[in-house]
C-alpha cells in the first residue's frame, strides 16, 4: 500500500502477504479440493435467492465465489487484499465463464456504501486480519437490514487427530506443509471460542452464533430489520 503522507496507511493483515509465488501455491493447493468449495456452496446457496447481493471477503482464488454464483445465480463480488489472489480468481471466473467480479480492498475499510449486500461469507481469513473488529463492523455497515454475515475459520483448540484426519489424502509433501503451516503461523493466529465471542459482541452486530466442527468454528452474525 502506498503511503499519502508521511506515515504509511496501517496494514491490513497479520504476518508475509500472500502475493506472488505463495499466492499461486495456495492457490493450487485448494483448487486440489474442489467438492470442499462445492459442499459448502451447496449449504449456503440455500440461503440466497437469484439477484441477492452477495460478498466474499478474502475470496482468495475465487473457487468458493464462483461456486456460489453457480448454484444461486446472484450477485456475486469478492474483496480481496492480495492483488494477485484478484487477479488469479478474476482470471479463474473468466475460465468458467462466471459473471464474478473480484475487487482489491481492505476488509476493515471496504469500498461499498451502507446497505449493499444480503449475505456476506468470509472463509479461513479472518484470523489474518489486522484490524478485526474494523472489519467486522465494516461488513455490519455494508450488510442490508435483516442480512447475515458468516465468518469460517480454524479454533486455536484443535487437536493434533483433527489436522490428521484434515490432511489426509493431500500427499506426503504437502500434508507435512499443511501441518507445520496450521501448528505455527496458523494456530498463533487462531482465534479461542472466547476471544471471537467477545469479539462479536463488541461488534455492531453485538452477539453472534456460533457453531464448532473438529478444527473450526462457523460465527454467524445477523443485522437487525
Amino acid at each position: 500500500m502506498q503511503a499519502t503522507t508521511n506515515s504509511a496507511a496501517p496494514k491490513a493483515y497479520k504476518g508475509m502477504g500472500m502475493e506472488g509465488f505463495i499466492a499461486n501455491w495456495y492457490a493450487r493447493q485448494t483448487g486440489k479440493n474442489p467438492d470442499e468449495f462445492k459442499k459448502l456452496a451447496r449449504e449456503l446457496s440455500s440461503r440466497i435467492k437469484p439477484g441477492d447481493r452477495v460478498l466474499e471477503v478474502a475470496p482468495g482464488p475465487g473457487y468458493l465465489a464462483i461456486e456460489l454464483f453457480k448454484l444461486s445465480r446472484c450477485r456475486m463480488i469478492g474483496l480481496d487484499i492480495s492483488r494477485t489472489f484478484v487477479a488469479i480468481a478474476t482470471a479463474n471466473a473468466e475460465k468458467d465463464g462466471v459473471d464474478v467480479c473480484f475487487e482489491q480492498g481492505d476488509a476493515a475499510d471496504m469500498p461499498y456504501p451502507a446497505n449493499a449486500f444480503n449475505f456476506i461469507v468470509c472463509r479461513a481469513a479472518f484470523k489474518n486480519f489486522a484490524r478485526p473488529l474494523d472489519a467486522l463492523n465494516e461488513m455490519y455497515r455494508v450488510l442490508k437490514p435483516g442480512g447475515t454475515a458468516l465468518i469460517i475459520d480454524l479454533r486455536k483448540d484443535f487437536s493434533p487427530q483433527a489436522i490428521r484426519n484434515y490432511t489426509e489424502g493431500k500427499g506426503l509433501i504437502n500434508g507435512a506443509i499443511i501441518k507445520w503451516t496450521f501448528n505455527t503461523m496458523l494456530k498463533k493466529r487462531a482465534y479461542t471460542i472466547e476471544g471471537i465471542t467477545k469479539l462479536a459482541a463488541q461488534s455492531q452486530f453485538g452477539g453472534s452464533e456460533l457453531r464448532l466442527d473438529p478444527i473450526g468454528f462457523e460465527l454467524w452474525l445477523h443485522k437487525a430489520e
